[in-house]
């Protein structure tokens, strides 16, 4: 492949996912011409139209198409398209055709790159970290997996010296990244349909820890078995980068970060301990990038955390709603307990879509423990993404049900999901998980009277 530099055009394939548009968007931030095909508009298209990228939402070869040439266009697409007719013509007229993690890595492959992996918590810390570099006054471009509620966007250009990326773990992308620096948060299993076991899981992420050539650029949660030498961090425990003494006063968290013989007090408005893990995580990145305390007090006081990463409003009506990307047991036992944290004597309702067939019946028995923990329960259908129904017989919502021992819970459509909400009795409204629950939640705030 020819220097990507060189290509004026750049057509996206699955363009309105989170991690094919924040990088639409640097090579639009870049003057290239920018267009895509994406199956159904979302916000995310939405907002990329409005900022001038062309896209199509017919799988047809249309006019635009035919007057692309393969000697200025690259051609991006995502795992998650299946065969296309407008890949099919790229392909027949021998365009260059790359997946986005091998786009992004040529990227990161020219920057400083700052790259932070993990099973969970990756994008948090990453946006996190974009904040703080942004407050810091940094070169940056950053690539996240969620919508960073101070920049409105999952992309921000203040230059092109440093690129600051969500690594990916699905399909072994990360791998083909050129991390200089990177956080390690989590390495728990997920995505068994790819990985097979944990220990496949794990030894991808001792694969990328590898790439990064400075232990002292390298920050893993301590206890995460990482081969290659690193500096580790943690909460409440000794490491070479931990934060003690949380406490809580009123909506705000704060602890005493500690490194070496430095101890630095912090506050902000982002609930749990695994967040405050996630901030010990991106402080020490960046106080080694040179980033001053004041500095990073100041970013971490105006953080305003991700889209559908614990948003939480006071409705109208009375009601607290929160919605949550979780998916894994692990994420949403940190929610659950983040919400019970908050609000002990409240009556949590929990409205789950389990996402992927293959993830419920991986960790069935977790997702059975944790959902347990709410008043009542609400779980709608498996939302399939890539996978089919027929692949994984007797693998449903009404099964995972079976399985959890609570006494007020019930299956229902993401149709009948609203109406459902308006029969309960609750005082707290959980909405979570990663597949289309997400249109819940403007019908929500309109039933609840609008944010109070």
């Amino acid at each position: 492949m020819q220097n990507i530099n060189t290509y004026q055009n750049f057509y996206f394939v699955g363009i309105g996912g989170i991690g094919m548009s924040a990088l639409a968007r640097y090579f639009k931030s870049l003057g290239k011409r920018v267009s895509g095909y994406d199956k159904t508009p979302t916000k995310l298209t939405d907002a990329l139209v409005s900022e001038g990228v062309s896209i199509s939402f017919q799988d047809e070869v249309s006019a635009d198409i035919k007057a692309l040439h393969p000697e200025d266009t690259l051609v991006i697409y995502t795992p998650a398209i299946k065969k296309l007719k407008i890949l099919e013509h790229f392909e027949q007229q021998n365009f260059t055709i790359v997946k986005r993690a091998k786009a992004l890595g040529i990227v990161t492959k020219h920057t400083e790159c700052l790259a932070i992996a993990g099973t969970h918590g990756k994008t948090t810390t990453s946006t996190l970290v974009a904040h703080l570099s942004n407050v810091a006054g940094l070169p940056f471009s950053c690539f996240l997996g969620g919508i960073s509620e101070n920049f409105k966007s999952n992309f921000l250009y203040k230059g092109s010296e440093i690129s600051i990326v969500e690594a990916d773990e699905y399909d072994r992308s990360f791998l083909s990244l050129s991390p200089d620096w990177a956080i390690i948060t989590s390495i728990d299993a997920d995505h068994l349909d790819i990985y097979g076991d944990k220990n496949h899981i794990e030894d991808s992420f001792r694969d990328f820890a590898a790439l990064v050539k400075d232990e002292k650029k390298l920050f893993v949660r301590k206890g995460a078995d990482i081969k290659a030498p690193h500096l580790t961090y943690a909460v409440n425990e000794k490491a070479d980068f931990y934060s003690d003494n949380l406490r809580v006063e009123g909506e705000k968290t704060l602890f005493t970060f500690h490194s070496n013989e430095d101890k630095v007090e912090f506050s902000w408005e982002i609930p749990g301990i695994h967040n405050v893990e996630n901030a010990t995580a991106a402080i020490a990145l960046l106080h080694s990038l040179g980033a001053t305390y004041e500095q990073l007090q100041s970013g971490i006081s105006s953080f305003k955390g991700i889209k559908r990463r614990y948003t939480k409003h006071k409705l109208a009506n009375g009601k607290i709603y929160i919605d949550d990307y979780a998916h894994h047991p692990t994420e949403l036992s940190a929610v659950i307990s983040s919400v019970r944290a908050f609000s002990p004597d409240k009556k949590l309702l929990i409205v789950f879509q389990p996402h992927l067939f293959s993830r419920t019946r991986d960790f069935a028995d977790g997702f059975a423990e944790v959902l347990a923990k709410g008043d009542d329960l609400l779980l709608l259908d498996i939302y399939p993404a890539r996978e089919l129904q027929e692949d994984f017989e007797g693998i449903t919502s009404r099964w995972l049900l079976d399985k959890i021992n609570t006494e007020n819970k019930e299956v229902c459509t993401l149709n009948q999901t609203l109406s459902k909400i308006k029969q309960r009795d609750f005082d707290v409204l959980l909405t979570v998980g990663a597949g289309n629950i997400d249109t819940l939640y403007d019908p929500i705030i309109k039933w609840g009277g609008g944010i109070d």
